[in-house]
């Protein structure tokens, strides 16, 4: 729990990522889709119409920072709590310091990084203070608020997602990084433009991450004179990744998603092994390719065994507890389950066919036999008639339409004979045998 001016002074020895903090909404970089001009969240803090809200993004897109800007913009008292080192006992101070400011008319804003990690006690603490307006809660989480946080808060704040933060937007940091007197700009530092687009792929969207790779690679800089020069070799022992000196505007980094996708979907156990070791050695996020892994079981492999899709998920949640180097052999074990598995792109295929159709006919109506008639006036304009129930039935099915009149008999879902799909291939075709006798 801390207590302090917002923008303190910040000496020299401090790390070059909080002498840089923006102190204004026009010196902070990224989340244009909430703070660009006419976004909602710049103008409530405009506006001065700030509530409780829950900032909900990865590391390093300036969740702490856009809460300190919104305090010293709003004119409130600003309290920094981690909800790692602290507890019941500390909310309730700092509960009563707040009421005692609101009663001699001070707002409080309440900054909670790591929400999460508060347990439905802790977060339950906040409640009254929150509703009867003692704090404004700002919670920053790098986790889904759904899950994390408890529906009574979560209820009383407006969630905002962050978004990990561009290249272009990390290599402008670094530019500013060494040009600002806050930063490096008293410095005489040498580094390429090649070098600087390097740390920001290098960082994965993390503004932390792209300082401090750039302050270590200056610290360990060759000194020549009154200059300081970073050299890819520098740079190399500084973040101990090789091949990313080589990945040129990120391109690499789609060569080698791309050699893992298509090993994988022909069948090539050793390449996918290999393409993802690559991957991961060169520094990938491995929820990255957890996520590229899941979209594969659907898209390349589908019903023709759906377990690969469990397992997928499972990786990408294994990747999430174990993190790297340990979560390399969970990754392995998805990459080679999915690699075996048998093929189909049949569901892919489907989405795609029914999504042309429906952005084609977006304004086509809903048969009237499913449509849903809650009200009265509904019913009586013939909502729901000719609704068959299923349930009804011996076979648990009707002979009711469900498509739109001009889509009538269309196939979008046309299972191969791979896998499992060949018994929903057959699934299909006894349901089809039996709508037609009815």
């Amino acid at each position: 729990m801390e207590q302090l001016s917002l923008f303190d002074d910040r000496p020299k020895s401090t790390p070059l990522a909080s002498r840089l903090r923006p102190e204004s909404l026009k010196e902070f970089v990224g989340q244009q889709h909430l703070l660009g001009k006419g976004r909602i969240l710049r103008q409530l803090i405009e506006q001065d119409n700030i509530s409780s809200m829950i900032f909900w993004g990865p590391p390093g897109v300036g969740k702490t920072t856009l809460a300190r800007i919104i305090a010293g913009t709003t004119r409130s008292n600003f309290v920094d709590f981690s909800a790692v080192t602290s507890g019941i006992k500390e909310i309730k101070t700092v509960m009563a310091q707040a009421e005692a400011n609101r009663m001699s008319g001070e707002r409080t804003l309440l900054f909670v990084d790591e929400i999460h990690r508060f347990n439905k006690a802790q977060q339950d603490a906040f409640l009254p203070y929150v509703e009867k307006g003692s704090i404004i809660l700002i919670g920053a989480t790098t986790e889904n608020p759904s899950f994390e946080i408890n529906s009574a808060l979560l209820s009383r704040c407006k969630v905002f997602v962050l978004h990990a933060l561009s290249s272009d937007d990390l290599y402008l940091l670094l530019q500013h990084a060494l040009e600002s007197e806050r930063g490096l700009g008293s410095q005489k530092i040498r580094i390429s433009e090649d070098l600087l687009r390097m740390i920001a792929g290098f960082a994965n969207g993390d503004a932390r991450t792209a300082l401090n790779t750039l302050e270590m690679a200056v610290i360990n800089g060759d000194i020549q004179g009154t200059e300081t020069v970073v050299t890819p070799e520098i740079l190399e022992q500084c973040i101990s990744r090789k091949s990313l000196l080589y990945d040129k505007n990120g391109e690499e980094h789609y060569n080698l998603i791309s050699a893992l996708h298509k090993s994988m979907r022909n069948s090539d156990v050793q390449a996918a092994v290999y393409w993802l070791a690559r991957m991961l050695e060169a520094g990938e996020d491995p929820l990255y390719v957890a996520r590229r892994l899941i979209r594969f079981a659907s898209e390349d492999i589908g019903i023709a065994d759906s377990r690969a899709l469990e397992i997928a998920v499972a990786a990408y949640q294994a990747c999430h507890f174990n993190g790297m180097p340990e979560c390399n052999v969970n990754l392995t074990h998805a990459v080679t389950y999915l690699t075996l598995a048998p093929k189909s792109n049949a569901l892919y295929v489907a989405y795609e066919e029914a999504k042309t159709d429906a952005l084609q006919m977006l304004a086509e109506p809903v048969p009237l036999q499913i449509r849903n008639a809650p009200t009265k006036l509904m019913h009586d304009l013939d909502y729901g008639k000719g609704y068959q129930y299923a349930h009804d039935t011996a076979e648990k099915l009707t002979s009711m339409q469900c498509l739109p009149d001009s889509l009538s008999g269309r196939n979008y879902y046309r299972p191969t004979g791979q896998g499992m799909e060949a018994e929903a291939k057959e699934k299909m075709e006894r349901i089809e045998e039996l709508r037609k006798r009815l």
